[in-house]
């Protein structure tokens, strides 16, 4: 792990520092490892308030960042920052973007194509066969499958997500390595083998009531779409199509009866504007993946991040020796050694022997 990833995971443990003053305090000092060792006064300067302040520099005294990155490595679990090029695309689109992301399992380029399903933990017969049949078929097309892994709709998710062989994100209002509620430690297990346990929340971090509403944002951020099967007038699941609303992302909801409880939610949100969604080839049809493959090969043969398309830019159809590469794109070797090898492994660029590369003609992307 990088020694500045350590300054935003210190950072990210000082309660009353959120997305908005992460990034305050970034812009302010320009470099969270000179901030983690700058005095109290700078802080004022900056605007951080007195309490925030106060948990900063008593956590500063007790934490050793270094042993901390290396429980968390011991732990296999992983972090992302805003400045990870694999942080998830749609995540960093949003409004105050969690600065550090907490993994168990991976995230992968496919899970771009997401979709969230959320509802009320007292789900009815109706909202199981619902549940059962929306996460089974749109997993079965491509589309991972985010949810809070909590009691009924959420769970019910992730199951059938799993059961139709595809993938699923759990997004928790805890540490990953605190899974709420227990009884679904091994669903969670499960989903990291299949897919990603992911939190906002430091390690350690037990589950908490105020924890779970903004843990909503990162459902919905994470999708292009928030479906909500069954949820009462005050329902948690709500929250997350509020969430959705606000990030420019689509809302679907299954109508149902006017006299249940566990549809009031449902149905004020149809009335509101959401889609009604009847059958789940309604999201792919409104989405428009409906040749999801395909948007998916696409995908694959376009450049990944800045040193991909940096390599590209500088390479021609005619071999060209890597060092010339790396003259050209001014990037150390390794760096390109490396994404030459992953670009060839997409069909990007072809090895003609001697260290010679060539970008390939006919998917056309110079």
């Amino acid at each position: 792990m990088k020694d500045e990833k350590k300054y935003w995971i210190g950072f990210n443990l000082v309660r009353g520092i959120g997305a908005v003053r992460f990034q305050q305090i970034r812009s302010f000092f320009g470099d969270l490892s000179i901030a983690w060792q700058a005095p109290a006064e700078a802080f004022r300067e900056a605007g951080l308030p007195a309490r925030a302040l106060k948990n900063l520099l008593k956590l500063r005294q007790e934490i050793d960042l270094d042993a901390l990155v290396e429980d968390i490595e011991e732990q296999q679990v992983s972090v992302l920052t805003l400045l990870d090029e694999d942080y998830p695309r749609l995540l960093k689109e949003i409004d105050q973007s969690p600065p550090v992301i907490y993994i168990k399992g991976a995230l992968t380029p496919a899970d771009e194509f997401a979709v969230a399903i959320v509802g009320t933990r007292r789900v009815t017969a109706y909202g199981q066969q619902i549940t059962r049949d929306a996460s089974t078929f749109l997993a079965a097309h491509g589309l991972t499958i985010v949810s809070g892994l909590a009691r009924g709709v959420d769970a019910l998710a992730h199951q059938h997500a799993l059961k139709a062989g595809g993938r699923t994100i759990a997004v928790l209002g805890s540490g990953v390595d605190v899974i709420y509620p227990p009884e679904h430690r091994k669903l969670a297990e499960a989903i990291s083998e299949n897919g990603a346990v992911i939190s906002d929340y430091p390690l350690g971090t037990k589950p908490d009531g105020v924890n779970f509403p903004p843990r909503n944002r990162i459902i919905s951020g994470l999708s292009l779409a928030t479906i909500v099967v069954e949820a009462g007038e005050r329902s948690g699941a709500l929250i997350t199509a509020d969430f959705a609303v606000e990030q420019g992302r689509e809302v679907f909801a299954v109508p149902g009866n006017v006299l249940s409880p566990a549809s009031r939610g449902t149905n004020n949100l149809i009335q509101n504007g959401a889609y009604a969604m009847v059958s789940p080839q309604e999201v792919l049809d409104v989405l428009d993946l409906s040749h999801l493959d395909e948007m998916k090969t696409a995908r694959q043969i376009l450049p990944a991040d800045k040193t991909e398309a940096k390599i590209l830019q500088v390479m021609g159809y005619e071999p060209v020796h890597i060092d010339e590469i790396c003259n050209a794109a001014g990037l150390a070797v390794d760096k390109v050694s490396a994404a030459l090898t992953m670009m060839e492994l997409k069909g990007m660029v072809q090895h003609v022997g001697g260290m010679r590369y060539a970008a390939v003609r006919e998917l056309g992307i110079k």
